[in-house]
């Protein structure tokens, strides 16, 4: 599995590059990623992120469920340009003031109201993902609430990858 455009070109600190194995590992894996994106606030733009849980189809797309209606699908209906952070394994080291992490950040675009085939796929990857060995109960619920979920999908335009490793 590649991960769409991953380059690291603009990581400024080249001793901290994320190799594109590691990114797709912690993008397969990852429990939770941070979803950003710009919210207006009495005609200013500010930054909005939130928490989501998501899956990789392995090429290009992530998915996110979400309730049909919220703030959060206000600001991407006014703008659907966001990012997508993945934070893998961090340790503060407090002998040596820092911190060891690794992350992942996808710069694309979010889209919803999808076909109902594409919603059911990517809750059945959300099912399999989040619930291995419970997938016949877990689909079962999908469909039961599939009328109030909303499913986004985020399309991968360019993504890099960052890590810190701190010696024992």
């Amino acid at each position: 599995m590649d991960i769409q455009n991953y380059c690291n070109d603009g990581v400024r600190r080249r001793d901290r590059l994320l190799d594109a194995g590691r990114a797709a590992e912690l993008l397969r894996t990852g429990e939770y990623a941070v979803l950003s994106m710009v919210e207006n606030r009495g005609g200013t733009p500010a930054g909005y992120g939130i928490p989501v849980s998501f899956v990789w189809d392995g090429g290009a797309s992530v998915y996110i469920h979400c309730a049909p209606e919220g703030h959060k699908l206000g600001c991407l209906d006014a703008s659907p340009g966001a990012t997508l952070c993945v934070v893998g394994a961090t340790r503060v080291v407090p002998r040596g003031f820092t911190t060891e992490y690794e992350s992942v950040l996808l710069r694309g675009t979010v889209s919803r109201r999808l076909d109902e085939g594409e919603r059911m796929e990517a809750l059945r990857m959300i099912v399999g993902k989040y619930s291995p060995g419970h997938e016949e109960v877990g689909m079962r619920y999908a469909a039961a609430s599939f009328h109030r979920t909303e499913v986004l999908r985020f399309t991968i335009e360019s993504a890099s990858g960052k890590c810190k490793r701190v010696a024992p």
